[in-house]
């Protein structure tokens, strides 16, 4: 019987094929004496054989499509199976308590988790306890016959239906993946944003599609309208087989935009950036030519990393972006480290609510051996293209002035040492807290631009967890409070001669790109599979007729409803 369960268009796109349930198994058991302690070692070794296997086969996978470093993570997998003071102790347990297999494994490696977690002054050693239980869990899911997820393993066809989707999960979907479908997240969730980077149709939110699908089920992933029919009938295929073949024929015709200037149909040129989290999103962003990178998440170099990566690392990326952009601009966001975003080997402290915590820049001016070592990386590099900077989470003035203050300090002692230094760096800061909105004013007069950073904007104005979905209504990009700031920004920012962009996800979105324009945003900076399709709109807009637009937003709309009616009225006129 065909279902149409509603969810977030998160990512667009029309799918068709089989569910894959990345839905982890019940590994609960039951304590038993055995008799046979024999019998249940060589059970054990059966378990520890299969799960050995398995991780060669992920390794593999993951050298070839992740590449070499991120394989490692199997590698050490392996050894800690392969290692008799764990796999012995485990043997020995059942032999001297004759207890089951699923016991004594659950003792020991507690046991070995406690002495890892024990270890705080050697970070390296704490990340083992991550190992330990990552590998018990897989021998566990043998010993008890249950299927563990394997999301890199899959060889055909599949809509991955999942709980959420963590970035790692997300990290190992290879091409036989078509699309997902989630019970929570929002179009901001990382899930969606890396959704869109991968060009896979996504709806979220679903609520119950974990409950409503069965492995091997077929799906449609309709990520245009944000819905999941599970078990469609043939006529529904062949309906979204339509749909498909008309948004492919759309995304042919964006592509012939590659080579073209941003331009409004008044010919006006605004900037198309690109969002990356790596220097492997590089060939994306120049495949959707677009006019330079507006935010680079540089936390993925930390959170790839197994300790702080060095200031060499760091230069070597940054060199990479820089260089393959071609001259063209790259707005380079120190570490955002915090939130939902951690770093095993740099432990932060528990905190009731971390959005509102110890991240970001607070972290920086606290731990400034990290920071100067970024900005260190990042002088050096600056050399060899645009570089801009952005700090991210600015609260206060002070906090400006004093992360500007360690960067000047570090620009001189390498000047200093007859490193070359580019003269012409641009400073700037993230416009995402609500109180820094409001003061545009005052910081317009000594950076070198903003950048609207709307999903944080957003969650913090509307007092809203952008990853919760019970309160995943009042994610309003056009709802009058959130456009006041947005163009208090840009006005503030323009009249001391500065200008202002969006790294945000609003930046993308067809409905946001009229008021945008209509308030004289300067930079739009998105996914990079975005890039085309936004820039097809803009070609189709008039800045004069939109000229009115925004004033009639912030002032005569009440509520987001309104301003998305009138945004939809002005389209279709």
């Amino acid at each position: 019987m065909v279902k149409t369960i509603k969810g977030i268009a998160a990512s667009d796109g029309i799918a068709t094929a089989e569910a894959y349930l990345l839905v982890q198994p019940d590994l609960s058991f039951t304590k038993k004496s055995i008799s046979d302690a024999d019998a249940e070692v060589s059970r054990l070794k059966d378990a520890i054989s299969t799960s050995d296997d398995e991780l060669t086969k992920i390794r593999d996978i993951a050298k070839e499509s992740l590449g070499e470093e991120e394989a490692q993570v199997f590698d050490a997998h392996k050894m800690i199976l392969a290692d008799p003071e764990f796999t012995g102790a485990v043997e020995q347990e059942v032999k001297d308590n004759s207890v089951n297999a699923e016991q004594a494994l659950h003792d020991v490696s507690e046991n070995f988790i406690s002495i890892f977690e024990g270890m705080t002054d050697n970070p390296y050693m704490q990340e083992r306890a991550a190992d330990v239980r990552d590998v018990t869990k897989r021998v566990m899911a043998h010993l008890l016959g249950v299927s563990l997820p394997n999301p890199a393993l899959i060889d055909h066809d599949v809509v991955i239906v999942a709980h959420d989707l963590t970035p790692s999960d997300t990290a190992q979907l290879n091409s036989y993946v078509k699309g997902f479908v989630t019970d929570i997240g929002g179009r901001t969730a990382h899930s969606a944003i890396m959704a869109r980077s991968l060009e896979l149709p996504a709806v979220v939110g679903t609520d119950t599609i974990t409950t409503d699908v069965k492995e091997g089920d077929t799906v449609i992933v309709d990520g245009l309208n944000g819905a999941a029919i599970v078990d469609p009938s043939d006529s529904d295929i062949k309906h979204y087989q339509e749909l498909a073949k008309n948004f492919a024929d759309e995304k042919a015709e964006w592509e012939k935009l590659k080579d073209e200037p941003s331009v409004t149909a008044d010919g006006k040129h605004f900037d198309i950036a690109a969002n990356i989290g790596t220097p492997d999103d590089l060939q994306g962003v120049i495949d959707n030519g677009a006019e330079g990178i507006g935010l680079y998440r540089t936390e993925f170099l930390y959170m790839q990393s197994e300790s702080l990566p060095t200031e060499e690392d760091q230069f070597k990326a940054y060199k990479k972006v820089l260089e393959g952009m071609n001259g063209k601009p790259v707005v380079v966001r120190t570490m955002d480290i915090g939130g939902d975003k951690h770093l095993p080997y740099l432990p932060l402290p528990e905190e009731m609510n971390p959005f509102l915590g110890y991240r970001a820049i607070r972290i920086s001016l606290d731990r400034q051996e990290i920071f100067r070592t970024q900005l260190r990386a990042l002088l050096r590099a600056s050399a060899f293209g645009k570089l801009r900077i952005m700090f991210p989470m600015i609260g206060t003035l002070q906090e400006f002035r004093d992360a500007k203050k360690v960067f000047e300090e570090e620009k001189a002692k390498l000047v200093k040492d007859g490193v070359e230094v580019s003269d012409s760096i641009q400073l700037g800061m993230m416009m995402e807290v609500p109180a820094a909105a409001v003061l545009a004013d005052q910081f317009a007069k000594e950076v070198d631009f903003f950048s609207i950073g709307t999903n944080d904007l957003i969650q913090y104005t509307m007092a809203a967890d952008r990853g919760n979905e019970h309160v995943s209504y009042l994610y309003q990009p056009y709802n009058p409070s959130i456009l006041r700031l947005i163009k208090h920004v840009i006005e503030s920012a323009h009249k001391e001669g500065k200008w202002a962009g969006m790294c945000g996800e609003a930046a993308g979105d067809n409905t946001m790109l009229p008021l945008l324009l209509s308030m004289g945003l300067d930079e739009y900076s998105m996914s990079a599979t975005s890039v085309l399709r936004v820039r097809s709109l803009m070609k189709k807009l008039s800045t004069k007729d939109l000229a009115t637009l925004a004033d009639r937003a912030v002032n005569e709309s009440i509520t987001n409803e309104d301003n998305k009616k009138l945004v939809e009225e002005y389209l279709n006129k």
